[in-house]
């Protein structure tokens, strides 16, 4: 019984139908021993009258207290699991007026019963599903079974193609309420429709989605994005098959590392230099900003933005700016003396580029 009921379960079942009833009530197993009780001190009692029931299959109504060993006068009902008799509940009281709750009793345990073993169903589907999305995403072994299993229940083909959607907690961000956050993040997976989503720790959040329903649902993806762009980053991944996804899900990461603030969705399809860019270590990183533009000021970074912008277009960007070209001339001059680059020469307006890329 014990393997069918747990004792969490059994307690439920106790409590749910003492709300019905108002009366004590005990869940007694195979050995005829209290497993759960809404009287703690019972709990471990052996009970003759329910060993009865339990070998007899039968109800057996009980008129007086102490009758027989470790019973009270009440209704004794036998309780049954796949055609195999595996407890008996029992309800405390005077039989006349407990009686009506036998049936409502046995009825109330195999709700619960099942609707136990329902959870522990779809816990277990959902342990299948983690396993299979994370094994695509790292490209770990799977289980021929388990991988047979999930295409024919999800009915996916081979062939259709798929794009890895990731979205990240920045774990230095604190958001207040992670749980809220986290419960909109997978309401919108429930919304796009693709079953294909499990979280992976510590911030991951991971969908396989159909690589033709993408663009019908950007405008969720972009909308999750500008609400929270303190906390989360998102990246789409390259469109692949299913048993590749791991190419995917790396370029994933790769659209988010390439994302500069304050941006925080990227698409892989979308980047090119990013490409490059996104693959170096934080540590090249670092030395390479030192090497380039670390001293130079925020207004300098913003008039270099500007100016590639406008294609190093003198005249494009005083326009833009409202700057006569001599104080245009002048501040890329005092750019160039500061770090050591020329804006207006090619090779180090490409390096500066890049340098601001990052």
């Amino acid at each position: 019984m014990e393997r069918k009921i747990s004792k969490t379960l059994a307690q439920q079942i106790v409590e749910t139908v003492k709300d019905v009833c108002g009366q004590d009530v005990n869940f007694i197993d195979k050995n005829g021993y209290i497993f759960a009780s809404t009287n703690p001190k019972r709990v471990q009692d052996y009970h003759e009258i329910g060993k009865r029931v339990i070998d007899s299959g039968t109800l057996i109504e009980v008129i007086s207290d102490n009758s027989f060993l470790g019973t009270q006068r009440g209704v004794n009902i036998p309780f049954s699991y796949n055609g195999e008799v595996i407890a008996a509940i029992g309800i405390s009281g005077v039989p006349e007026k407990v009686r009506k709750y036998a049936y409502l009793a046995q009825k109330i345990t195999s709700l619960l019963l099942r609707e136990h073993e329902l959870d522990t169903q779809n816990h277990n589907q959902k342990a299948k599903l983690n396993y299979i999305i994370h094994s695509l995403i790292t490209h770990e072994h799977i289980s021929s079974q388990y991988f047979s299993e999930f295409m024919e229940k999800y009915q996916i083909s081979e062939e259709t193609m798929y794009q890895t959607i990731l979205v990240k907690i920045d774990k230095h961000s604190n958001p207040s309420n992670i749980a809220s956050l986290e419960q909109q993040i997978f309401q919108i997976f429930d919304t796009i429709g693709s079953p294909l989503y499990t979280f992976q720790y510590p911030n991951e959040y991971i969908m396989l989605l159909d690589s033709k329903q993408l663009s019908k649902w950007t405008y969720l993806l972009e909308k999750l994005a500008n609400n929270h762009k303190k906390y989360i980053r998102i990246g789409v991944g390259k469109v692949d098959t299913l048993l590749r996804q791991y190419n995917s899900y790396e370029a994933a990461k790769l659209a988010i590392h390439s994302l500069a603030k304050p941006d925080n969705l990227a698409y892989f399809e979308q980047l090119d230099l990013e490409i490059l860019l996104g693959s170096v270590t934080n540590e090249a990183k670092e030395f390479f900003l030192n090497r380039t533009i670390a001293s130079l000021s925020k207004k300098d970074c913003d008039l270099l933005r500007t100016y590639f912008a406008c294609d190093m277009s003198l005249k494009a960007t005083c326009d833009t700016l409202f700057l006569h070209k001599n104080t245009l001339q002048y501040q890329l001059d005092k750019i160039w003396h500061t770090c050591g680059y020329n804006p207006r020469s090619f090779r180090d307006a490409a390096i500066l580029y890049m340098a601001l890329k990052f």
